[in-house]
């Protein structure tokens, strides 16, 4: 393979090289085509028009809170519901014929992924935990296949932070009637104006801690059409224009409790890894986008007599990014492939699910730093036409930089992932399976010492040294993973 193959491929070139058969090929197929010949166009117009205003009443002073997208936007997004990034997992149970569906769409628009990846975990978590009344009611809507299909949210923090839920979230939810009304502020709500939001809260009376929330389904209007919650702004992101940020006020909006009272943390994190994974596919497309468009750019670049693409020195920086971009895919499908086996189990978890769980960390953690990097390579690559407005490669970095902190910043995948290896171990179960799949056992070997020297020290040093051993961690499991595949 000429490095021309191996930079310049489309996303469904590039998930058929790592994959080989794809799940759903002419599914992915249309929809790829739709986006080269449309979807990128309109998704530029959403990107240049900026923050999307919030309109709030009709002209009849009636509060409406509508987000006034440009034109096309709504055609945009549709596509990937009725191509299957919902319905193929929670009704057909095919989680990778979705996370391939995800990976085309984050090629061309990662913050497009976003309502997908938030409706995705609304309706798994809906599917698994309503009652049978409540998926009767709202689940068919998030199932549909055309233009009328409902959109979810998930909506944790709140103004205080949202690493520590715990802490922060203040909303309160009371029973009254065989429902529940929640009162309180939701200041980072992805996807804002979606039908229905998974929403945390803390019962009356609950414990204090994360142990005292509990998880509700909120839909955006009563059954009597009115609004159920108030959208107070829309922020003004750095990228990812593709969905709508912003302030909820929920002032006894009526909510339903999804499982059972106790066991809110639980569905809390499941939607959150679910969402995790998604991150890290978006990642690793995000990245493939920006091989590919310093790489063809650098192709017709001439520079010092001869094209850049063969200057050895970028020549040999574009190699060793495409190694980074395979490794980075063989983690993030790692994840992907645990979850497809896990996805369904609930409380209290086998090994292999808390397995799963190290691997959402590890994936989410370094494909977004990849992302980073490779995205700020590729407007290095362009010169001074990278900081342009009028190129992508200034776009594909500001949407990079928002992958690292959706669904949990590096410290909080750090600490969480770093907490699943000290109480459950399972990073012995992970090294010895890739050894077991042709791994080098010299650098596993290396890997699990680290982790163990870790292990031994006292507990201020083990947070302090959590990055450096995470880090390493990962990069040696993407790059072990990598070699049990080619």
């Amino acid at each position: 393979m000429t490095l021309d193959d191996a930079l310049l491929p489309s996303p469904g070139g590039f998930l058929r090289g790592r994959l080989g058969a794809l799940r759903t090929p002419e599914i992915l197929g249309r929809y790829e085509a739709w986006m080269e010949e449309r979807g990128m166009g309109i998704s530029e117009a959403v990107d240049r028009a900026g923050t999307a205003p919030l309109r709030m009443h009709d002209r009849f002073g009636n509060r409406i809170d509508e987000v006034v997208f440009p034109p096309g936007y709504r055609e945009l997004l549709t596509k990937g519901y009725e191509a299957g990034v919902v319905f193929k997992a929670v009704e057909e149970g095919d989680l990778p014929a979705s996370y391939q569906l995800g990976y085309v769409t984050s090629f061309y628009d990662a913050g497009l992924y976003c309502p997908h990846t938030v409706s995705l975990s609304t309706a798994i978590v809906l599917a698994k935990y309503g009652s049978a009344e409540l998926r009767a009611k709202f689940l068919p809507s998030l199932l549909r296949r055309d233009a009328t299909v409902w959109q979810g949210a998930t909506w944790m923090t709140e103004a205080k932070g949202g690493s520590d839920l715990g802490a922060f979230v203040e909303t309160v939810a009371r029973p009254e009637g065989g429902r529940w009304l929640l009162t309180g502020e939701k200041h980072f709500t992805s996807n804002l104006g979606a039908e229905l939001a998974i929403v945390a809260a803390r019962p009356e009376g609950a414990s204090a801690g994360i142990r005292g929330l509990e998880l509700y389904l909120v839909p955006r209007r009563r059954d009597d059409g009115a609004l159920n919650f108030r959208a107070r702004r829309i922020k003004d992101k750095i990228g990812t224009r593709s969905v709508p940020t912003g302030e909820v006020e929920l002032d006894g909006s009526e909510g339903h409790l999804l499982g059972e009272r106790g066991k809110g943390t639980y569905l809390v994190l499941e939607a959150l890894n679910v969402s995790r994974v998604c991150n890290s596919v978006a990642s690793v497309a995000l990245t493939q986008r920006a091989l590919h468009e310093a790489w063809s750019f650098a192709e017709v670049r001439v520079a010092f007599g001869k094209p850049v693409a063969e200057q050895p020195l970028f020549a040999r920086q574009a190699r060793e990014r495409h190694e980074t971009l395979l490794d980075a895919f063989a983690l993030a499908w790692e994840a992907v492939t645990l979850l497809s086996e896990v996805w369904r189990e609930t409380p209290r978890y086998s090994d292999r699910y808390h397995l799963f769980r190290l691997v959402a960390h590890l994936a989410k953690y370094w494909t977004a730093e990849v992302a980073v990097q490779s995205a700020k390579w590729a407007m290095e690559a362009h010169g001074g036409a990278g900081i342009l407005a009028d190129y992508p490669v200034e776009r594909l970095l500001r949407e990079a930089m928002i992958l690292g902190i959706w669904e949990g910043t590096p410290h909080r995948q750090i600490l969480d992932g770093m907490e699943v290896v000290e109480k459950k171990r399972v990073h012995g179960t992970l090294l010895d399976g890739i050894a077991a799949r042709g791994g080098s056992t010299v650098a596993l070997a290396i890997a699990r010492s680290e982790v163990d020297e870790w292990l031994a020290l006292p507990a201020e040093r083990k947070e302090a040294e959590s990055e450096r051993v995470f880090a390493r961690l990962a990069a040696t499991v993407a790059r072990e993973l990598r070699r049990t595949k080619d």
